[in-house]
């Protein structure tokens, strides 16, 4: 990767005065490299979309800096404004389509309001339907399209002002688990092909975990923790990172029916090439039969992550335990220590 495109330095963003006043942001600092693709994420009211918006300004920070490729944006005039902002696209979970418009003329109206010929920008609006794979839908209108082809639409759109970074805000939000991958793919195919930077918001870690090779997790407002993706899923810093890596916790149920029968643990995969046949291992090698209490595993590009709950009998939790620990990129907590 390269050089940040993208610096944030002791961002804050307050609304309102006096007793009411509301901290959406409270110093956060980021570095976005040229060329990533980038994730921010966090429960509702966690800041994210705020933050998104003070990357071209859309939302003026209270204090500190943003700068853009160089451009420091709280710097430069209205005029310069204008035209930074230029190279930094946005999509949003909303489409903003215009309504009475083609496909074709919306993804040309960008290319129309910087004065391009009309037979310029309707060959570079065709191109761009072609590349987000619209090309036989030009002459449609919105209302005759998916949300998965109307936020397509809205890709190319932005794509016709050529930008060098692209600002997703829960962009994927309104549509269903397929057409989400189809969009995640086809973003992913744009920041690889044409190297654009892409800044991905959302509160779904499937997301994230899909196209992202580094996360930031915001909490109210405050930077919680930043990292690249499978460090971050492995072994979570903060208390919002193990909130959102382990959604569900150790049930109490879990805890108390096994409390005096069983050593309740969780144990982390932690980027191997693939599961281990773990409970096997525990009866073959150590003659400890192991419940599984709960599992979430996922796969993130070929690598295995995920957390597996186990209940251990009281006379073989400690064999068990050295065991699971022997074992390469796996890592193993008391689940009574690790539930929020």
């Amino acid at each position: 990767m390269g050089e940040p495109i993208i610096q944030l330095r002791h961002l804050t963003k307050r609304f309102g005065s006096g007793d009411g006043q509301v901290r959406a942001l409270e110093d956060i600092s980021i570095d976005i490299r040229a060329g990533e693709i980038f994730g921010v994420i966090g429960l509702s009211g966690a800041g994210k979309s705020t933050l998104v918006r003070c990357i071209n300004l859309l939302e003026r920070p209270t204090s500190g800096e943003v700068v853009v490729d160089g451009r420091d944006m709280l710097r430069l005039s209205s005029k310069e404004l204008r035209e930074a902002r230029k190279s930094i696209g946005m999509i949003f979970q909303g489409f903003n389509l215009l309504m009475q418009r083609t496909a074709l003329d919306n993804v040309c109206f960008p290319l129309e309001l910087a004065g391009t010929p009309r037979r310029e920008a309707a060959g570079r609006a065709r191109e761009l339907l072609e590349l987000v794979d619209l090309a036989g839908r030009a002459d449609a209108y919105p209302a005759q399209l998916s949300g998965g082809q109307k936020q397509r639409v809205a890709i190319a759109r932005t794509l016709a002002a050529s930008p060098r970074v692209l600002l997703c805000d829960e962009a994927t939000s309104a549509l269903d688990p397929k057409t989400t991958r189809d969009i995640l793919r086809l973003i992913q195919d744009i920041n690889r092909r044409m190297g654009i930077t892409v800044v991905v918001i959302t509160h779904e870690m499937k997301v994230i975990e899909e196209i992202c090779s580094r996360v930031a997790i915001l909490d109210r407002g405050r930077l919680a923790e930043t990292g690249a993706v499978e460090e971050v899923f492995a072994s979570p810093k903060s208390e919002a990172g193990r909130r959102l890596v382990y959604p569900d916790g150790v049930p109490a149920e879990v805890l108390s029916t096994a409390a005096d029968q069983a050593r309740v643990v969780r144990v982390a995969f932690n980027g191997g090439t693939s599961y281990q046949p773990l409970i096997a291992s525990l009866a073959i090698d150590c003659g400890v039969k192991a419940n599984i209490l709960g599992a979430d595993t996922r796969n993130i590009d070929g690598r295995a992550f995920g957390t597996m709950l186990l209940g251990l009998p009281e006379d073989g939790a400690e064999k068990a335990l050295a065991y699971i620990r022997s074992q390469k990129d796996i890592t193993v907590e008391e689940a009574a220590d690790c539930h929020g």
